[in-house]
């Protein structure tokens, strides 16, 4: 009997463990962090790129009349 109450004891901890484990958790923090700055850094980009774009033809305009 004491066998049998031993072996649910263990596997109740160890179901508990499972659960109160946050690797899970902090895995998927991290890799909506990561895909939110991904996201920052393209519209970022393209949104600069655009003006820096517009800013070097302004330039070049600008030069090739002088």
């Amino acid at each position: 009997m004491n066998n049998l109450i031993l072996s649910v004891l263990t596997y109740v901890t160890g179901l508990r463990n499972r659960m109160d484990s946050e690797k899970g958790a902090t895995a998927t923090e991290y890799s909506l962090l990561v895909a939110f700055i991904a996201l920052l850094i393209i519209a970022g980009v393209t949104l600069f790129g655009n003006a820096l774009s517009a800013w070097f033809s302004t330039l070049g305009s600008t030069v090739g009349a002088w």
